[in-house]
């Protein structure tokens, strides 16, 4: 699904990232893990075009999702925020109800019809685990939610545009336990329909919920593979290191 090829990028005169070269498949999570400032959010947010945000950022290489090359010339930048859905590491639901944080995307494509808006925001909040929670409240501000709640509604209002994949830059790092496991738990159910990327620091987080793990390091991409096998035998020692907790 993500074909990452040779891929270096600079925030003005600093170097960032240094011939990445990575391919996640369909319908499975893949997880970035290493040290804070290693790259991993860097490389998160060129899967949609986040960095393009920022002045004087540069990359070069290539970046492909379903064999579209997404810094080809022609991408309409909406739409490929629209196949590739962000949650943050603090959750941030619109100042508005519950009903409307899910309906905004859908709106914002044009979708105007009160019976397909409302099977939308119903699909998604089932898909977020949320709508036994909020199906009573759906024209109450959303600020009025939990932490674990706002999070997962986040989620839900990142499916409503029908993504291909769901990125996820440290979703739980502001949780509590038990937030963060209804998080990882809807991950594993997720991944069922959708191709996810999580950035964590938590390496027993991604030990659980990822399929495939890359450990990186200072901008370079040191090790990357089945998560099983990357835990419990990984081949450089760099990445033992890191794993056993001897820096990082």
């Amino acid at each position: 699904m993500i074909d990452i090829r040779d891929v270096n990028f600079w925030y003005g005169s600093k170097q960032a990232l240094f011939d990445v070269s990575l391919a996640m498949p369909a319908r499975s999570v893949t997880a970035f893990i290493g040290p804070s400032g290693c790259g991993k959010s860097t490389l998160l947010r060129l899967l949609n075009r986040m960095n393009d945000l920022i002045d004087g950022t540069r990359m070069t290489g290539k970046i492909a999702i379903a064999g579209e090359d997404i810094y080809g010339s022609g991408i309409d930048l909406t739409s490929l925020r629209r196949r590739v859905g962000m949650v943050f590491q603090k959750s941030n639901p619109f100042p508005k109800t519950i009903y409307e944080n899910i309906a905004f995307g859908p709106r914002m494509g044009g979708e105007r019809d009160r019976r397909r808006l409302d099977h939308t925001v119903e699909r998604c909040l089932k898909q977020a685990s949320l709508w036994n929670e909020t199906k009573d409240r759906l024209h109450t501000s959303a600020l009025e939610l939990s932490g674990g709640q706002q999070q997962r509604l986040c989620i839900a209002r990142a499916l409503a545009t029908e993504p291909e994949v769901l990125l996820m830059d440290e979703p739980c790092s502001a949780l509590d336990p038990k937030s963060t496991q209804a998080i990882e738990d809807l991950i594993s159910q997720l991944k069922r329909d959708y191709t996810i990327v999580i950035v964590t620091h938590n390496m027993q987080q991604a030990a659980r919920v990822s399929d495939q793990t890359a450990f990186f390091f200072e901008g370079k991409l040191i090790e990357s593979g089945a998560t099983d096998r990357l835990f419990s035998n990984p081949v450089e020692q760099q990445t033992k290191d890191y794993i056993t907790g001897r820096f990082g």
